[in-house]
């Protein structure tokens, strides 16, 4: 089985066109669809920019307090 990779973009209406494929005509293919993966790495590229940024008000202090702690008990 011969694999064959052609990116190309639908138009506006949904339409795929795919030109100039090296098969000859009459001759049965298997078309499978896939999102191209340079188009969304490029989309996520910064996934936090935009976001809320994190303040840690003192970022050693205990999650739990000391006498919650059921070995120090």
């Amino acid at each position: 089985m011969k694999a064959h990779r052609i990116e190309t973009k639908l138009t506006e209406d949904g339409t795929l066109i795919i030109k100039d494929l090296p098969f000859q005509a009459g001759e049965a293919v298997e078309i499978i669809i896939l999102e191209s993966h340079t188009h969304s790495q490029e989309a996520n590229l910064y996934p936090l920019r935009g976001k809320q940024p994190y303040r840690y008000d003192d970022p050693f202090e205990p999650a739990v307090p000391l006498e919650d702690w059921e070995v120090l008990q």
